[in-house]
């Protein structure tokens, strides 16, 4: 197997990491503007390790399960939004899809599935916002991973809103 960062690259762009021994960092992508927050924070964790991102799209129980291949419409929607973002840091990633469980699960559920599926990639770390779908946000997988012993859980605060000036006369 071709070592994952062996050579700098001359262009900029991201890539999509080989899925392999190395560890990555989990970003827990919702579809909300805290997006690029969590994967900037992601990719700033895992630059000096020299690691690549393990991006979660978490997607509703309704969009469809099968798409085009590893990179569906939804998920590359999810994609797009944080690449220019997280595109300057040069580091490869892994796209990953985790779809919301349908029906009402207890509160830990969805997080220990999602904190799962990290683990199933080998990621010690998972970076998600403070603000997320119904138990998925960072404070419910904080909780999940202390019961399960698991990973360490960064929590991402939402951008400080800032009121938009008109140009003074």
């Amino acid at each position: 197997m071709t070592p994952l960062l062996s050579h700098p690259r001359r262009d900029r762009a991201p890539r999509l990491a080989r899925a392999g021994l190395v560890r990555p960092v989990a970003a827990v992508l919702t579809d909300r503007i805290d997006d690029l927050a969590v994967a900037e924070t992601a990719a700033r964790m895992a630059l000096p390790r020299r690691v690549p991102l393990l991006l979660i799209a978490v997607m509703p129980p309704d969009i469809h399960r099968q798409g085009d291949g590893p990179l569906s419409a939804p998920l590359r929607a999810v994609l797009a939004r944080v690449m220019p973002r997280i595109g300057p840091h040069a580091t490869g990633y892994i796209p990953e899809v985790f779809h919301l469980p349908s029906g009402r699960g207890s509160r830990l559920a969805a997080a220990g599935e999602l904190l799962a599926l990290a683990a199933r990639h080998r990621a010690p770390d998972v970076v998600a916002a403070r603000s997320g779908p119904e138990g998925l946000d960072a404070f419910t997988l904080i909780e999940a991973a202390s019961l399960r012993g698991g990973q360490s859980v960064h929590t991402v605060a939402p951008a400080a809103w800032v009121p938009l000036r008109s140009p003074s006369p």
